[in-house]
């Protein structure tokens, strides 16, 4: 009989074409799993991590094969970020950082081949997108994905204030990125930057920033509460020069690629979530091991054999049960063909799903620092880890609480949820009767 998988818990129905891929996952998993207290505990992504990934092509992992990837998928990316999650949290978060690169390459060409670019438009579009790739695939480099800002807007997940500047031979960047994994490790930086000559989203543009390009630099060492791992200290650019054949900054370009996803945005955020469901289901076997392994003295009987313990487990099940239904249901949605549902009623889904999936997955592992006890509660073992960084999932990207609002907004007011905004957006809605309701969610905030 042929061995189960790690991925395989999360997936069933793996095709062979999948299978044979992460097949490459589970061979890393014990390096990645013997890298991480160490990791976890100096706050670095281990040196190691990107040959390993390389070498096993998995930096090519949802690139098409004609560009030098594994021609993987959604399914492929989820089921990945969930197995590396198993063992640890903040490989995972970095590598689904880097593959969320290839959205940037993916998108434009779909966006070609429906229509949504001119002839003269094309041919500049498609040069930049099987750049993205080609990086990704046959040259095996390491990409950092960076858009999100400290400054926030009410109305988008990320409002872009970072500048690009029209100059001889290319662009001009200013700004500062406050959240992306790989700072300081990523061989190129994807940045999205706002034009600073077209207002709105219409003047996003993205810009790919050589690690050792003069002008950028990493921001301060993070010092996460979980997830300490992933280099993720943010990027600060002045006057960082970036080349024209290293941009795409065409009017419109990026936010008419966004519009090709399946799922919110870019789509592939279910990939985050599946970390989460992973790290849950790691520190889960390891409580269970644990508490099975190891006896009462008078009796003899393992100490999951409590009813404390008999209560733990049965609602430790439940919640990772739970997470996972949460997590298949999504990427059926995001990963179907044809599509199950229209791309709004997805979205709405998305909402609910990935504060369900975090909510759920930091009850698992808080049943399981109960099922262990004091010995159990250690800052850099298994059960410390878990702990903190399923933490992180109750924030990262947007709280539960963030997600059943804009899902609110979408049923009552029929509001869509953006993205991305600008700075010149978020003036126009102001002026458009919303500077109240801004105001409001920013105080709130804080």
């Amino acid at each position: 009989m042929t061995e189960k998988l790690t991925a395989e818990r999360l997936l069933t129905d793996l095709t062979p074409a999948e299978r044979a891929r992460m097949e490459r996952v589970e061979s890393i998993l014990p390096a990645v799993a013997a890298a991480a207290e160490e990791a976890d505990a100096i706050g670095a992504f281990p040196a190691g991590h990107v040959k390993l990934l390389a070498d096993a092509g998995l930096l090519g992992l949802v690139v098409p094969e004609e560009y030098g990837g594994l021609g993987g998928g959604l399914r492929d990316l989820a089921a990945t970020t969930y197995a590396i999650g198993t063992v640890c949290g903040s490989t995972a978060l970095s590598f689904f950082f880097h593959c969320s690169a290839s959205s940037r390459g993916m998108l434009p060409l779909a966006a070609l081949d429906a229509g949504h670019y001119s002839d003269e438009e094309a041919p500049e579009v498609r040069a930049f997108a099987e750049k993205v790739l080609t990086r990704m695939g046959a040259e095996k480099k390491m990409l950092a994905n960076f858009a999100s800002e400290a400054v926030k807007a009410s109305n988008a997940n990320v409002l872009i204030s970072t500048t690009a500047t029209k100059v001889d031979g290319g662009w001009m960047l200013n700004g500062e990125k406050s959240f992306g994994c790989l700072s300081g490790t990523a061989d190129y930086y994807l940045v999205t930057a706002a034009r600073d000559d077209i207002a709105g989203i219409d003047g996003l543009g993205l810009f790919l920033v050589a690690r050792d390009t003069p002008g950028s630099r990493s921001r301060a060492p993070w010092r996460g509460l979980g997830m300490r791992a992933s280099d993720n200290h943010g990027l600060i650019m002045e006057d960082c020069f970036v080349p024209d054949d290293e941009a795409l900054a065409i009017p419109g370009a990026f936010t008419r690629a966004t519009q090709m996803s399946r799922g919110s945005w870019v789509g592939n955020q279910i990939a985050i979530a599946a970390i989460y469901a992973g790290i849950a289901q790691g520190v889960w076997d390891y409580a269970l091991d644990r508490t099975m392994s190891a006896k009462f003295a008078d009796t003899g009987k393992p100490i999951a054999s409590s009813p404390m313990h008999q209560v733990l487990i049965g609602d430790g099940e439940a919640a990772l049960a739970e997470a996972h239904l949460w997590l298949r249901r999504q990427i059926e949605l995001e990963a179907s063909d044809p599509p199950i549902l229209p791309k709004n009623e997805v979205v709405s889904h998305w909402k609910l799903a990935k504060g369900s999936i975090c909510e759920r997955a930091f009850t698992v592992a808080t049943d399981a620092l109960k099922m262990c006890g004091t010995s159990g509660a250690l800052m850099d073992n298994v059960i410390g880890r878990a702990m903190r960084d399923t933490a992180m999932g109750l924030v990262q990207a947007f709280p539960a609480e963030r997600g059943k609002l804009d899902l609110a907004k979408i049923v009552v007011e029929q509001q869509g949820w953006a993205g991305l905004t600008t700075r010149d957006s978020m003036a126009d809605a102001s002026a458009a009767g919303t500077q109240a309701a801004a105001a409001s969610a920013e105080g709130a905030s804080r």
